[in-house]
């Protein structure tokens, strides 16, 4: 029984990639300074996440579809600012996620008022320590010297002026009274300006979270490693796969899909988040897979074809793998292209664009990006070993052939 496959490319084509290497590269190095410039803070900046950037995000129902600048100005008026509005699920559904930048609902002065009255209130020397931090939240911790009631404390702090979201009393070594006051409210004050804007029973607050700026900031300092380690695994693979000398050329063709990836977020003013830095260490396997595979036809092509020269290699790899690259790629891109079609409004939306980018971008970098850095990297040392007496060729043709 003969069993008949789909050829994507009936033969092997003759397209001569290494041959606008330089073109190529030299567009990407455009592309990439760009992208850089454009994403710093004092130029224009990524539109950080609450994940990031800190902040509190509230998922609300309207009961039919609102004007979203009426969403933005009701919530200035309540005093929140650098607020964001984006539709979530199916759009019958009139669900918004809401994004507030200002997270504190009580300045440093509130706190001093509210420090104030529950000296005054508790009696002298009762209080004995009063602990609030901005950077933290909207959060009071408070040590008695004596039992004072869950419902003075809150008594006191709202006759202050202080919204009081909870009042939760803690485990203290004895002779101490510890209470934490939550202050925070955010997701009432939300709620009653849009009620105030849109109308009673019109709209309701499903969810609230809140990550504060110094959790953000952890969590960029953590998203930063976690591509710096995924790059330096990589290396290290490769490194060992193959040779250290192909090392260099996938180092920056993986720094080039990030950056490119990174600029789907960045022109587009789209928001940057956790899910956004899943797209990109995505995109950063997805890159190297394809990478490995033509390095690997390149080895095994070296050895096929002792005394040719590393372009002449690199270009017979390319095209050999070339159907095989257009057949992952497409089945990958179509997959994503159904999300891209489906799942607009939802969260997986900007990670189905952000990898369909990222996949463009991994399969031209293999191209014009790691095999040319190779083949620069074989002709510098080339002409480094060819100065020495008694060493001549190819440095990656020698290798080969001290693997062969």
């Amino acid at each position: 029984m003969n069993f008949h496959f789909l050829e994507i490319l009936p033969s092997v084509p003759k397209i001569d990639f290494v041959s606008k290497r330089r073109l190529f590269v030299t567009v990407s190095l455009i592309i990439n300074v760009a992208v850089i410039l454009w994403s710093m803070p004092f130029v224009h900046g990524l539109n950080f996440g609450v994940d990031f950037a800190g902040g509190t995000e509230i998922q609300v129902h309207f009961k039919e579809k609102p004007d979203l600048g009426k969403v933005d100005s009701a919530l200035r008026k309540a005093g929140f600012g650098g607020t964001t509005a984006q539709s979530f699920g199916p759009p019958a559904e009139h669900a918004y996620v809401i994004r507030v930048g200002r997270i504190a609902l009580m300045s440093p002065k509130d706190a001093e008022a509210a420090k104030a009255a529950l000296s005054a209130a508790a009696g002298p020397g009762v209080l004995q320590e009063f602990h609030f931090d901005p950077e933290v939240g909207d959060k009071i911790d408070l040590t008695f010297k004596k039992d004072v009631p869950e419902a003075r404390v809150r008594e006191v702090l709202e006759g202050a002026g202080i919204h009081v979201s909870e009042v939760r009393p803690l485990v203290a070594k004895p002779g101490d009274f510890e209470e934490t006051v939550i202050t925070q409210g955010i997701a009432d004050k939300v709620g009653k300006a849009l009620t105030t804007a849109f109308g009673p029973k019109a709209v309701s607050v499903d969810r609230v979270e809140y990550v504060g700026p110094q959790v953000g900031r952890q969590l960029q300092v953590q998203g930063l490693k976690a591509l710096l380690y995924a790059m330096a695994m990589i290396v290290v693979y490769v490194g060992l796969r193959f040779d250290f000398r192909f090392a260099p050329g996938v180092v920056i063709a993986l720094v080039h899909d990030a950056i490119v990836t990174l600029g789907y977020f960045a022109f587009l003013g789209r928001e940057f988040n956790l899910t956004s830095l899943a797209a990109v260490l995505t995109v950063i396997g997805y890159s190297v897979n394809d990478t490995v595979v033509v390095y690997d036809r390149m080895r095994e092509n070296q050895h096929k074809f002792r005394g040719r020269d590393l372009p002449s290699i690199v270009n017979l790899s390319i095209n050999e793998m070339l159907a095989r690259t257009i057949l992952t790629s497409g089945v990958t891109a179509l997959s994503l292209v159904g999300l891209i079609v489906y799942a607009r409004g939802t969260s997986v939306w900007d990670f189905a664009v952000a990898m369909l980018v990222g996949i463009i971008s991994g399969t031209y970098s293999t191209w014009y990006i790691a095999s040319p850095m190779t083949i620069w990297l074989d002709e510098i040392l080339s002409r480094r070993q060819a100065k020495q007496p008694g060493k001549t060729g190819s440095a990656a043709g020698r290798h080969a052939t001290a693997n062969g």
